[in-house]
């Protein structure tokens, strides 16, 4: 019965340690990456550097979707995504840029993050959607007028 009870246990031991290592592998905690709680409160004036590069980094670039072999064309590596961005058409619909100063409803990154794109998938492919803060935030930095600080 000992036996039977230490077996039981070793089991139950080994059924907890590695249900919490696969929730640690699955999570997308990282030290250096910015957690953007759904309850925070959205940014009124996103800085690019700062608040919008560190999105594109945790979700997008350095997934391995959007960074130097970018999907799409569309590099959003830190140093680079800002120049592919703003003010440039969108390769899958050439006739929408990919962020328009002063209007993130009409612009196709935005349409993309929201799920409201007429072609391709919603962003980012794969993972997570972006949480209500992050999309707030970037909607934000557009309709301020997208602004390289």
């Amino acid at each position: 019965m000992l036996k039977k009870n230490l077996l039981t246990a070793g089991i139950f031991i080994l059924l907890v340690c590695g249900s919490f290592f696969l929730y640690q592998c699955g999570s997308d905690s990282n030290p250096n990456s910015p957690s953007t709680p759904e309850t925070e409160t959205p940014i009124e004036n996103p800085s690019f550097s700062q608040d919008i590069q560190a999105i594109f980094n945790s979700s997008c670039a350095v997934s391995g979707c959007h960074n130097s072999a970018a999907e799409a064309g569309l590099n959003l590596s830190q140093g680079v995504a800002y120049s592919n961005l703003v003010n440039v058409d969108s390769t899958q619909v050439p006739n929408k840029k990919r962020v328009l100063p002063n209007d993130a409803q009409n612009s196709y990154l935005v349409e993309k993050i929201e799920g409201r794109q007429s072609v391709g998938s919603r962003m980012p492919l794969n993972r997570s959607a972006l949480n209500n803060t992050q999309i707030q935030n970037i909607r934000n930095w557009v309709n301020q007028g997208a602004q390289d600080n």
